[in-house]
């Protein structure tokens, strides 16, 4: 589904606009942004939890010439499903 689609879907779901819908996944997608930068996470219930973990600064070989290239440490986000939308995945609705 792309992002158009979504927020379609959405709109319809929640009688809604399509800015409405579109102004509140920007900020959540701010807010989520602004709290992992942070090192906190967000969680969202029946939804589950956004985690951001620091990754480790390591040594990797450029592909096209061998040389070996230092990878700064980087946040990066894991996401853990609650139990609630693993039933509602697992059951098909």
């Amino acid at each position: 589904m792309d992002n158009k689609t979504f927020i379609e879907e959405l709109s319809r779901r929640l009688d809604l606009s399509r800015e409405t819908v579109g102004t509140l996944i920007e900020n959540f997608s701010e807010t989520l942004g602004k709290r992992a930068s942070e090192m906190e996470g967000l969680a969202v219930p029946n939804f589950g939890v956004f985690e951001p973990r620091m990754r480790q600064e390591r040594i990797a070989l450029h592909p096209a010439s061998g040389k070996r290239l230092l990878v700064p440490p980087r946040i990066s986000l894991s996401f853990k499903c609650s139990p609630a939308l693993k039933l509602k995945i697992n059951n098909g609705k």
